[in-house]
């Protein structure tokens, strides 16, 4: 084998191409070279690998550096951990040389470096910022745990100490500095394995005794004291002592072991304590995790007492309104993690109320059950104040509290309940109707703010606002005090508003409205009411009073305001007419639309006024608009007569209502075309259903086969003269001795009706199908044309007359008769107008009338 790979070698060699570009002889030697490296490897012949084979293969440039870098799988799987000192200084190079940095240190954490030149390595790493690597090369060519931290704090400690930020490159610097230690008090190998057992306690005690230093090994004469302690709390203090918290964890209770943690404890608060350089944030930090470590049920830390009431003084220092809430989160993080045995209760809540820390003084009450008091943290607190509303319901909602902890919340808020409203009304209306159904009427008796209670009211009356109104349990009259508050505060809300309420008095609250003018309302209130008329006056006369206003000289600014607001007014004028035309019979339909078409031809008639003269257009467009919708409930000839019977035009003079004369006449026309059109689509249809009609019964019938379906003889082989043959719309072929045999056969009023055989049999349970047949006679045989009744029990019977009576519409002759008498009227005058008004008779005019369009029905060719 050995011979081969060197046959194989000197073969790589010659077969690559003497010219082309590198890439290609790259690609060469990555195909060949390494099969050399895996088989020298899998025959355990290392020393021949880098001997002889990379002796023959350094001969090439390009064949050396590819056989380097092959190496690196077998490195980081572990595969190959020694080398030649040669090789692996080659290595380095040839990575360096091609910037391939992070491939290099990946290397190098896994290689066995003591053959080397540590302090070339340590220095190519540290010029390189390979910082896991240079650990590394310390830890394992020199066993060496200290120096890489000196190193690194001599690099991130002035910054810090001079209160500037650090770059990205010394934030990771230092993040790697506290994995570093936390590896090395736990007895890992950074960055990857486990150090030697014999060393772990070597190195635990070095690391902390390093961190413990009064001062650094080249400290400068104004340098304080515990300089690394100092910089890796300045630099993060919270995973610094995440670290020492673990560190605690996997000690012994040994005496050494107590005494280091005991010293460092004693270091941090001289460090911290005695020094203002640190942040809330950051003190807290530091006392939370001693009361953690108090907390243990093992512990044996002692800390003076004393320094948590100066923690306690400092954090809620009222002097200070810097960082409030930040010192308020630490002090309940401190409490929360077991530092509430350290301090006095009777002392701690008075100087967290005097702070202003409401969430300290919710924890304190919280563990006295005095749920009442914490309402009050929650209202006098800014930043929660509407979590006060959630909180109410969850004390009063949920199981788990006592009867009268539920009442003293209950009371409390009661005692609060005009601040609960102003914060907020919607939110209070919400807990009111949940928890506070009785007491509302006593809560709107008691609140003095008028607009207060407006709000209140319609947060909790309006079902806008979402509050379930079946819920409620209030008098009509609550209703009817919210609508006066409401046409007080908001009017041009009223009428939606009046359209979604409930529970109010239809009269009681129709004297609110007219007592606060709101016209628009009490015509709405009348017409729910019940008095369409009453209702209809109102709006008119609103009508009445805007269009008084054109016989006046107003400014040109307000011209555009008024049209539209006449214009509004006429619109729901007319639509209230219109909803209720339906109902009425023709008087009273008059008594709505003749009154509002005169209101609107009234100012007309001044053409006396220059005023009027500009919105004479306008006018006469309303007017229209009105005609237009009078005419589908009062019949045209009575408007004309109408028209014509007023004293003002009934002096011959026409001219002035030409324009509403001859756009009743284009209705007319419209109307006349629309009626003519749909004439002639019904009579269309007619004649071609008759039609298709006629074609299907005159069609002659196609027999399946030419034998009877009972007997199975050929029909024409049968002699008897008094036998017909049968054919059903089905296709199947009788004789009609043979269906009467099978009681197919019913005569009826001197007429055989004949049902299918194999049809009615087939059909089971009484569910059968009619079949038509067509009855032709000849010399020996006949064709009978028959039909089959349907055997239906009562139920599906009264079913199908439901449903014919469901799509049943107007007879067909009715309306052609209808029809031809309406053109024949034409033709005797347009307003020929009769006293009985036989036009409000025809069907045309019931309101129950329906085209049913629908294309024609296919039919068999």
């Amino acid at each position: 084998m050995v011979e081969i790979l060197f046959h194989y070698a000197d073969r790589t060699l010659k077969k690559c191409p003497d010219q082309g570009k590198i890439q290609v002889m790259e690609q060469h030697f990555q195909d060949m070279v390494p099969v050399i490296v895996d088989y020298c490897l899998l025959l355990q012949r290392t020393d021949l690998l880098f001997s002889q084979m990379y002796d023959k293969l350094s001969e090439n440039s390009v064949a050396k550096g590819v056989f380097l870098e092959c190496l690196e799988p077998y490195i980081l799987s572990d595969k190959l951990m020694g080398m030649t000192a040669q090789v692996m200084k080659d290595l380095l190079l040839h990575y360096q040389d091609k910037n391939l940095m992070e491939d290099m240190e990946a290397c190098i954490v896994h290689m066995d470096i003591t053959s080397l030149d540590i302090q070339q390595v340590v220095l190519l790493c540290w010029e390189n910022h390979l910082y896991d690597a240079m650990i590394y090369v310390y830890n394992s060519g020199m066993n060496d745990f200290i120096s890489p931290m000196e190193k690194l704090f001599k690099v991130i400690a002035p910054p810090l100490n001079a209160g500037k930020s650090l770059t990205d490159e010394k934030v990771v610097m230092g993040n790697k500095l506290l994995v570093y230690i936390s590896c090395c008090l736990a007895g890992r190998a950074y960055p990857l394995g486990d150090i030697p057992e014999d060393l772990v306690p070597l190195v635990k005690n070095q690391v902390f005794e390093f961190l413990i230093r009064l001062h650094s090994a080249e400290a400068s004469a104004d340098e304080e004291v515990y300089p690394y302690v100092r910089t890796l709390l300045h630099f993060d203090t919270r995973e610094f002592l995440n670290v020492l918290a673990l560190t605690f964890e996997d000690f012994k209770n040994d005496k050494q072991a107590v005494e280091y943690q005991q010293r460092i404890v004693d270091i941090l608060l001289k460090v911290m304590v005695e020094n203002s350089d640190f942040t809330p944030s950051q003190v807290g930090c530091l006392f939370t995790f001693l009361a953690r470590q108090l907390a243990k049920p093992n512990n044996t830390l002692f800390v003076n007492r004393t320094l948590f009431d100066q923690v306690l003084e400092f954090l809620c220092s009222p002097d200070d309104d810097s960082r409030h809430s930040e010192r308020q989160q630490v002090l309940l993080e401190l409490l929360q993690a077991g530092g509430i045995v350290q301090f006095e209760e009777n002392r701690l809540i008075p100087m967290a109320e005097k702070a202003e820390f409401y969430q300290i003084c919710e924890f304190m009450y919280e563990r006295e059950h005095l749920y009442d008091k914490i309402i009050d943290c929650y209202l006098r607190d800014p930043v929660r104040k509407e979590e006060v509303f959630n909180y109410i319901h969850n004390i009063l909602s949920i199981p788990g509290y006592s009867a009268e902890e539920k009442q003293s919340v209950w009371q409390k808020a009661m005692k609060h309940i005009e601040e609960l409203l102003l914060l907020s009304p919607n939110k209070a209306a919400d807990l009111i109707a949940t928890h506070f159904n009785d007491q509302i009427e006593a809560i709107i008796k008691n609140l003095q703010d008028q607009f207060l209670l407006f709000q209140f009211l319609r947060s909790l009356l309006d079902p806008r606002e979402g509050i379930n109104q079946d819920m409620l349990q209030i008098s009509p009259c609550v209703t009817e005090q919210f609508i006066e508050l409401l046409c007080h505060y908001s009017p041009d809300q009223v009428l939606e508003t009046l359209q979604v309420l409930e529970f109010y008095r239809l009269e009681e609250t129709i004297q609110i409205t007219q007592k606060h003018l709101l016209h628009e309302a009490s015509s709405y209130l009348l017409e729910k009411k019940g008095d369409v008329h009453g209702a209809f006056l109102v709006m008119l006369e609103q009508l009445q009073s805007k269009l008084l206003v054109l016989t006046h000289e107003i400014e040109e600014s307000t011209e555009l305001d008024l049209l539209k607001d006449i214009e509004d007014t006429l619109v729901k004028t007319i639509a209230l007419c219109q909803r209720n035309s339906h109902s009425l019979n023709q008087q009273q339909r008059e008594a709505l639309w003749f009154p509002l078409l005169e209101a609107m031809m009234s100012p007309q008639k001044l053409s006396s006024s220059t005023v009027l003269c500009q919105y004479s257009e306008p006018l006469k467009s309303l007017t229209m608009q009105v005609l237009n919708n009078m005419a589908a409930f009062i019949a045209l000839p009575s408007i004309l007569q109408r028209i014509l019977q007023d004293p003002v035009y009934g002096k011959g003079k026409l001219g002035e209502i030409q324009g509403l004369v001859l756009g009743m006449l284009d209705t007319f026309n419209y109307e006349q075309t629309l009626l003519e059109t749909t004439t002639n689509l019904l009579n269309h249809d007619l004649h071609w259903s008759l039609c298709n009609l006629r074609a299907s019964i005159t069609r002659g019938l196609n027999p399946k086969q030419d034998y009877c379906c009972i007997c199975l003889q050929q029909y024409k082989r049968r002699q008897e003269m008094a036998d017909e043959i049968i054919v059903f719309s089905c296709g199947h072929l009788y004789h009609s001795l043979c269906l009467l045999s099978k009681e197919c056969g019913i005569e009826t009023k001197g007429q055989m009706r004949w049902t299918c055989y194999k049809c009615n049999s087939s059909n089971k349970g009484g569910k059968l199908s009619e079949n038509f047949s067509e009855l032709k006679k000849g010399n020996g045989a006949s064709l009978a044309q028959s039909s089959s009744e349907s055997l239906l029990d009562s139920q599906q019977i009264q079913a199908f007359d439901q449903l014919c009576r469901l799509y049943r519409g107007t007879s067909r002759l009715a309306l052609l008769t209808e029809l031809s008498r309406t053109r024949g009227g034409e033709k005797h005058g347009l307003l020929n107008v009769s006293q009985g008004d036989p036009a409000l008779n025809s069907v045309f005019q019931n309101e129950n009338f329906q085209l049913h369009l629908a294309p024609p029905p296919l039919t068999e060719e």
